[in-house]
């Protein structure tokens, strides 16, 4: 739910039928985008006494919302429309002008761009966290682009306040997994919260059979083994995910990493994949292995700006026109082409686990990456088209070698993009979602590469 309040503006001697049919055709179109309309008002006008300025101040007050539209439909006195959002600068503004009409061969105009013209540097002064667009006439109306940027600035809300679980830290050592707290809090909003292996071993073991079992019946039913699995493996499954649940419902977190290969791999000698699987297709929460901190607040940022669950993929090759990324463990529901395909299998020296091996659906792409640089948070941001890999395999599995989740990345340039990666991991959505991420990296002051 994106909730926003919109305020409609408009000079005293404009005929206010016209400002009220063109901002209520305006917030008709917010509504239509899926915008919730928390609190609205027109035509707010420059009367002598403030009587609409301050029934606009005492409207918009009565709600809670994320952004806020200041929908110019004619000329209006820039401290009119000043008065109203100073007692909203502390959210994100979206400065909208509206246009003029034709009638037969001639334009007719309420000089909606004068309006704005004369408070976009004022906003600018002012310091406002904002987005100025306007509409041209005969052309249609940028109301997806106003609601893509309140999208956005209702994610950076959300970020805000969203916490993200870690079970252990820095997995294999790596560096590029690591974070800093204070940082991320400042800048972005988040906040990640490490609990033990421990804790969940301890919980684990109070999970009941009937508990597993269920787990098993209901949320494993519809997964396509390509072979039959051994009870311990499922019961691990089950358990290990019903420990968890707990954990995330307790401490409210929308995304969730674990210690793998130096944690449930190493110490427990169980392959978390399926955990994975439960956590994703059955709560709806972010996933990603080896305590990827910042992987893991990507997937926030491109959840709370596009609905998609913002699976991971890593890279296996490069190739002169395209990569080859995929997963050695687990991919989503949300993003499997068919059926849940899943068997047994070990890797190395591990013990059986249950590894999904479902194809991955093909399409347009966004691939991003949430970095840290010299004191700054970057997002490096492309596009690719996805299609279904040749036969590949990896290294290290039991024979025949099972055919892991993965894509083959047509990229405009590998090169360049090899030349700026900034990790083993990225995240995709489907379509091109780069406007409404770079709109969420804009408000936070993030720089896109």
């Amino acid at each position: 739910m994106v909730n926003i309040g919109f305020a409609g503006f408009g000079e005293i001697n404009t005929p206010s039928d016209i400002i009220i049919r063109k901002c209520s055709s305006a917030l008709d179109g917010l509504k239509k985008e899926g915008l919730n309309i928390a609190s609205e008002i027109f035509p707010v006008t420059d009367d002598y006494n403030e009587a609409d300025v301050k029934k606009a101040v005492q409207t918009l007050k009565q709600a809670e919302f994320d952004a806020l539209v200041i929908c110019i439909a004619g000329w209006i006195p820039t401290h009119a429309v000043v008065k109203v959002t100073e007692h909203f600068r502390h959210l994100t503004i979206v400065l909208w002008g509206l246009a003029g009409w034709y009638e037969d061969d001639r334009l007719v105009t309420t000089a909606d761009q004068a309006g704005t013209s004369a408070l976009r540097k004022i906003f600018y002064d002012l310091g406002y966290n904002f987005k100025y667009i306007y509409d041209i006439s005969g052309k249609s109306s940028k109301t997806v682009e106003v609601a893509d940027f309140c999208i956005a600035a209702s994610a950076a809300v959300k970020l805000r306040h969203a916490k993200a679980g870690m079970m252990g830290y820095r997995d294999m050592n790596l560096y590029g997994t690591l974070f800093d707290g204070t940082s991320l809090k400042r800048e972005i909003g988040p906040e990640i919260e490490t609990f033990e292996m421990l804790e969940v071993e301890q919980r684990y073991q109070k999970i009941t059979a009937e508990a597993k079992q269920n787990v098993i019946n209901d949320c494993m039913k519809d997964w396509k083994f390509v072979k039959e699995a051994n009870s311990e493996a499922l019961n691990k499954a089950a358990g290990y995910y019903l420990a968890l649940k707990e954990i995330i419902a307790e401490r409210g977190y929308a995304a969730i990493s674990l210690k793998d290969v130096d944690g449930m791999k190493k110490l427990l000698g169980y392959p978390p994949a399926p955990i994975f699987m439960l956590l994703s297709n059955e709560l709806k929460v972010c996933t990603v292995p080896e305590n990827d901190s910042l992987g893991c607040i990507t997937q926030l940022m491109i959840k709370y700006t596009t609905g998609q669950c913002a699976a991971y993929l890593e890279f296996y090759e490069y190739f002169e026109d395209r990569v080859l990324a995929g997963v050695p463990d687990f991919i989503p529901a949300e993003i499997t082409d068919g059926d849940i395909t899943v068997m047994p299998a070990a890797f190395g020296e591990l013990s059986q686990g249950i590894l999904n091996v479902s194809k991955v659906k093909e399409g347009l792409l966004t691939l991003c990456r949430l970095f840290y640089d010299n004191g700054e948070y970057h997002m490096h941001m492309l596009t690719g088209i996805g299609l279904a890999p040749r036969k590949w395999e990896e290294a290290g599995w039991t024979q025949p070698a099972p055919q892991l989740p993965g894509l083959e990345i047509l990229l405009d340039d590998v090169d360049a993009f090899a030349q700026n990666v900034m990790s083993q991991h990225y995240f995709i959505s489907y379509g091109d979602n780069t406007a409404r991420i770079k709109n969420l990296c804009e408000i936070l002051g993030i720089e896109v590469i």
